[in-house]
């Protein structure tokens, strides 16, 4: 089996009055490359004339975004020309590239009648061959992500990228990522096979489970030492997970709020670009 490293507790890191869980930067973990970020908002409810998501018009580049919409709803639009409204069950890809500026906002819907939202965000590095390449967008609903069902329907994994047993995902990954958010039943269970090779991303969104024998509960980030390839999971209780793996960059990563680089020059050369424009300018929303 797989050697566990360690298994971290998100902090607390609200945004407004947004309650959010920050599982990737922590005190304890900084990264696991390529995956670079986590921010878990939510569980909460919102009355009816809320002011909704806070995440208005900013700046990206160098890496990508995968957000996971449990409950609730996000409004994306950016300058590269991405714009839709995804459910709740659904997943927004964006790959910055060289850079665009997006906002996630709730829709008005959403805003006027309030309810239940739950939202995670993924950031991924880009590798340096593909730091400048061209933003993309794809905003998949529930019913486009394909599902495989597992142990007589107690384990049900949404292929998102890469392959889940025979089932590819719908969105190409640059970098080969294979994600997948899966949901057991109490007593689910699962086995995966991932080579020594590839680091794996493993949170714990809801509930708890056993993985290689060791106990890891909600808000609960699992670091897997390069050793072993072999993941058994058991669920604890009802219990939602994100599962992915990827091949390391062993690249140097310079970070400065919205931009992922390889050298602080670069950084500096972000932010160039964006205040000259060459990110897109921002109209409004019409």
């Amino acid at each position: 089996m797989r050697k566990i490293k360690k298994i971290h507790k998100a902090i607390s890191a609200p945004i407004d009055d947004l309650v959010t869980y920050r599982a990737l930067p922590t005190n304890s973990v900084e990264y696991i490359d390529p995956f670079l970020f986590l921010n878990h908002h939510g569980p909460q409810v919102y009355k009816p004339g809320n002011r909704g998501l806070p995440f208005g018009p900013h700046p990206h580049r160098g890496f990508e975004t995968l957000t996971f919409i449990l409950d609730g709803d996000i409004t994306h639009q950016d300058t590269g020309g991405g714009r839709d409204v995804i459910q709740a069950g659904g997943v927004q890809w964006m790959t910055a590239g060289r850079g665009l500026i997006h906002a996630e906002v709730s829709s008005e819907k959403f805003k006027q009648e309030g309810g239940p939202l739950e939202i995670l965000q993924l950031w991924f590095n880009l590798p340096a061959k593909y730091k400048m390449t061209a933003p993309k967008y794809i905003g998949l609903q529930k019913d486009k992500i394909p599902v495989v069902t597992e142990d007589a329907g107690k384990v049900k994994a949404h292929v998102i990228s890469g392959s889940w047993r025979d089932t590819k995902g719908p969105i190409p990954s640059l970098s080969d990522i294979h994600m997948a958010s899966i949901t057991l039943q109490q007593g689910g269970r699962f086995t995966a096979q991932v080579p020594a090779a590839r680091n794996i991303f493993f949170y714990v969104v809801r509930g708890s489970v056993k993985v290689n024998g060791e106990t890891a509960a909600k808000l609960h980030l699992v670091e897997f030492a390069n050793e072993g390839d072999e993941v058994q999971v058991e669920a604890l209780e009802d219990s939602y997970i994100l599962f992915g793996h990827a091949q390391p960059f062993n690249e140097p990563v310079v970070a400065h709020g919205p931009f992922v680089m390889n050298t602080e020059e670069e950084i500096q050369q972000a932010f160039q670009d964006y205040q000259q424009g060459k990110m897109g300018r921002w109209e409004s929303w019409d």
